[in-house]
């Protein structure tokens, strides 16, 4: 991850994804050397002369106008999302105190995570039917209810939603919908983010991913950015089985980007009643397997 040429970055990633075709070019007989448009072909289409647009991908020349912005932007089918970040990424910097945690002398995040606010610990803990968690704009956990950590103990605080979703083989296994949530949610990380790609924390986590995760190296180098939507989450849990909860997030005001997400069932459906017997199992203390197999393990804590 270049930090210090977002732009650039951002531009090569997103006109590779785009065929010429698409673009209205007719492809020559000769070989192309690139995958998607050349830097000149992006130049024409968007109206600006090609050593300029050389000078943008180069990092040479860092504050084109709203308009050249918008033209790059419609050259590379971007949507209002990826726009956004599009012209986030030639704004002025956020300052240092609005960052994450500041590098120690090892170069690595400081771990000094935001509180979450008491008014937000006391609403999950009375949530005691709708499993619950608050997490940042890293997916680092904060807080979670019982029932959170029930559905999966990676939804525990101190763990990294979107690290243990890609590394921990279990998650795999929970997660019915894995390929999409997975895909889904590296373009959320790249949205909660923006500009501030050379946060300590975001470049430790992209660092450690990237080495560990071929997945999550291909589709962050993709530069999708997507904001996270309300989805269902589709699960085949070790102890009550398939199971499909509605999830809702909810901004929490008057902090750095923190996240409550909220799960609940269709009143009356099966998964209703599932997700009230992890309820009880899960007050009781009881373990058992009401999957009818015992070779369903539970999820192990990172």
């Amino acid at each position: 991850m270049d930090a210090t040429n977002a732009l650039g970055e951002f531009l090569r990633a997103r006109r590779a994804l785009i065929r010429p075709e698409e673009a209205g070019i007719r492809r020559g007989g000769g070989l192309r050397r690139v995958p998607g448009l050349r830097r000149e072909e992006v130049a024409m289409l968007a109206g600006i002369s090609a050593d300029y647009y050389l000078r943008l991908e180069q990092g040479r020349d860092r504050n084109p106008s709203l308009q050249v912005l918008e033209a790059l932007a419609d050259v590379l089918d971007l949507d209002a999302p990826a726009t956004a970040h599009l012209i986030g990424l030639t704004q002025a910097r956020p300052s240092q105190g609005r960052r994450s945690g500041r590098a120690d002398a090892s170069g690595r995040a400081s771990r000094k995570p935001e509180p979450v606010p008491p008014g937000i610990l006391q609403l999950i803990d009375g949530w005691p039917s709708n499993p619950a968690y608050v997490e940042n704009r890293f997916t680092d956990v904060l807080a979670a209810n019982p029932l959170a950590t029930a559905l999966s103990s990676n939804h525990s605080p101190g763990v990294n939603l979107i690290r243990a979703i890609l590394l921990d083989e279990s998650e795999r296994e929970l997660r019915r919908d894995w390929e999409d949530l997975t895909e889904a949610g590296i373009a959320a990380l790249r949205a909660n983010v923006g500009p501030d790609v050379d946060d300590p924390r975001l470049v430790e986590l992209v660092g450690e991913l990237s080495v560990r995760s071929e997945r999550f190296r291909r589709l962050w180098g993709r530069h999708d950015v997507r904001p996270k939507q309300a989805r269902v989450m589709r699960l085949r849990h070790p102890k009550v089985g398939d199971l499909e909860l509605q999830s809702n997030k909810l901004a929490i005001n008057g902090t750095d980007g923190l996240i409550l997400k909220v799960f609940h069932a269709e009143p009356g459906s099966r998964d209703a009643e599932l997700l009230a017997i992890l309820g009880s199992l899960t007050a009781t203390g009881e373990s058992r397997d009401l999957t009818g197999s015992d070779e369903h393990q539970a999820v192990d804590e990172q």
